[in-house]
């Protein structure tokens, strides 16, 4: 049962990321291509407002750039915490599966498999901290995305917030160490919201 689970759980991060990775490889001009379009009402409206059919082009040319730069900006600070989130889980999967593994095999002493037991329930306990972390301060500090990395006695916390403040840090990190007592070195680094 477990091996199915873990199969499952590998083959579901597998197409994650291929698809994280297509939409970040794809082509920019996919808006022709978009199954279901309003081109009629769209060139209507550009044909009234415009005298000519040379204005209209070059009017939805700069809106069709426009959008693409917003749309470009605001998704590539998103690919940064999905982009993280996604490798944190990936090793801590593959950390898992190695623990798993151990504790699995028939090869291995009764000790070995109780340290590979252990280790599988911090790395759980510790992914259970960050998202506890993760969901604590974005409703205390009202931020967009915040992001928790525990590694060893360090923690990183990424927040995308409008503005940072050292008061605002101090407050993230009196939570962390809250949370986490046992916890030594805690950074908080602010990515700015476009």
């Amino acid at each position: 049962m477990l091996k199915k689970q873990t199969v499952w759980l590998l083959t579901m991060l597998s197409l994650v990321v291929v698809l994280s990775v297509y939409y970040v490889t794809a082509p920019k001009d996919m808006n022709d291509r978009v199954a279901f379009t309003d081109e009629q009402n769209q060139t209507n409206q550009t044909e009234k407002t415009a005298s000519t059919k040379e204005e209209a082009n070059v009017a939805v040319d700069e809106a069709e750039a426009k959008d693409e730069k917003v749309t470009s900006s605001a998704t590539s600070d998103d690919d940064v915490f999905t982009a993280l989130r996604l490798q944190i889980e990936d090793e801590r999967s593959r950390q898992r599966d190695q623990l798993n593994t151990i504790v699995t095999s028939s090869n291995t002493t009764p000790e070995q498999k109780n340290d590979a037991y252990e280790k599988m329930q911090q790395l759980q306990t510790i992914a259970n901290k960050e998202a506890t972390l993760e969901t604590l301060i974005k409703s205390k500090g009202g931020y967009e995305d915040v992001l928790v990395r525990a590694d060893g006695d360090t923690v990183r916390v990424m927040v995308k917030a409008k503005q940072s403040s050292t008061k605002a840090a101090n407050e993230i990190i009196q939570l962390v160490k809250s949370e986490m007592k046992d916890m030594q070195d805690i950074a908080v680094e602010f990515q700015p919201v476009k």
